[in-house]
């Protein structure tokens, strides 16, 4: 995914109408099974640094895969996210884990904006993550670059750090980067994918499947 400026600023003005849906640009078919995968390359940290909450030692890890455009990740991030945090991750029982898999330059650019807001503050980082979510019919669907621009401005950027930020080539790469090994060594082919412990859970995961991964780990 390397890109010019131009290129990068023409893509953001189309609308991301598949992406919204949470389907995968490579065709893939959505699933619902759990499946384990290698603990080993699950522990490979994003390029660009994990964004974790919660507890650095707990005997359970929970990893999400998510586009900033997929609707079911905003789905997840209103239903679902806010009672894993109250219940696990702000009890420090859990260690969560957020990683990038933007299913379209839009996402992508969302994503960038998030790591420049956060930078090494995880809770900033959510706090991007949060207002994204729940306002993605508004910045996707609309005039994308100027929609995450007022964001930015939420969040005390200048007009240059923000052209800075989502013109930083390397950041872009980076996080293709991590896109491209979660697709190849863990088999992440649509958003929201999740992992506890390194079993796989995707699509319309509720709390209570949670539940049902977490609670005897934590228990042993």
């Amino acid at each position: 995914m390397t890109l010019t400026r131009r290129e990068f600023t023409a893509a953001l003005s189309l609308t991301a109408l598949v992406a919204a849906a949470g389907a995968s640009p490579l065709g893939l078919i959505r699933s619902a099974f759990a499946q384990d995968v290698s603990l080993t390359d699950l522990a490979q940290p994003s390029p660009l640094g994990d964004v974790v909450l919660g507890a650095t030692n707990s005997p359970v890890t929970v990893v999400e895969y998510a586009s900033m455009t997929c609707g079911h990740c905003a789905e997840f991030h209103k239903t679902v996210f806010p009672k894993l945090k109250s219940e696990y991750i702000d009890t420090n029982k859990i260690r969560f884990i957020f990683r990038e898999f933007p299913l379209d330059i839009k996402a992508a650019a969302g994503s960038m904006l998030a790591r420049c807001v956060g930078k090494d503050d995880p809770k900033k980082y959510f706090a991007v993550i949060d207002i994204l979510f729940a306002s993605q019919n508004d910045w996707v669907l609309k005039d994308t670059s100027e929609q995450l621009r007022r964001i930015g401005k939420q969040a005390g950027m200048s007009d240059d750090t923000f052209n800075a930020c989502l013109s930083n080539q390397s950041m872009l790469d980076a996080i293709k980067k991590g896109q491209d090994f979660a697709f190849e060594k863990l088999k992440v082919d649509s958003t929201p994918t999740l992992f506890v412990n390194g079993t796989r859970l995707k699509g319309g995961a509720s709390f209570e499947d949670f539940q049902k991964l977490i609670d005897p780990n934590l228990k042993s």
